[in-house]
């Protein structure tokens, strides 16, 4: 297995283990109405980011990857809100458990936003020489 293939399954596994952790959190919070729908959301956006990158991983072309890359920044980006809204409004009773998700939800953030950084420089690159090609076709003159 190479180092690439490596870090990928590392990473599916990490984004599952999140998922299956921000679960297990959310049976811990307080009970009110409010908690009710926190859960709900945040649930919703963590099992995301682990399903859609799995998605990514199996995607067609690059633009394909990068399409659903975009997707897990936004449901990463939309977990870390939804855990810092949790530590704002005090809904957790379990608070060491909510101080190890929140930098983790950090880390995935940082990772598939470099991903899609990077990727969006290298699509940049290539429209530029792409439009860069047709301006010399455009003005080319025999």
């Amino acid at each position: 297995m190479t180092e690439k293939e490596q870090f990928i399954a590392n990473f599916k596994a990490r984004t599952k283990k999140f998922a299956v952790d921000i679960i297990k959190f959310c049976n811990s919070l307080k009970t009110c109405k409010a908690s009710a729908v926190v859960t709900y959301q945040l649930v919703k956006s963590a099992t995301s980011v682990g399903a859609n990158y799995r998605a990514a991983c199996r995607a067609r072309s690059e633009k394909e990857f990068y399409s659903k890359i975009c997707i897990v920044v936004e449901e990463a980006d939309e977990s870390l809100y939804w855990l810092e809204v949790i530590e704002a409004s005090e809904l957790a009773e379990d608070i060491k458990e909510l101080k190890r998700l929140l930098p983790e939800s950090e880390e995935i953030l940082k990772v598939v936003g470099k991903t899609k950084d990077t990727l969006s420089k290298k699509t940049r690159i290539k429209n530029e020489n792409y439009l860069w090609r047709v301006v010399d076709i455009q003005t080319y003159k025999p």
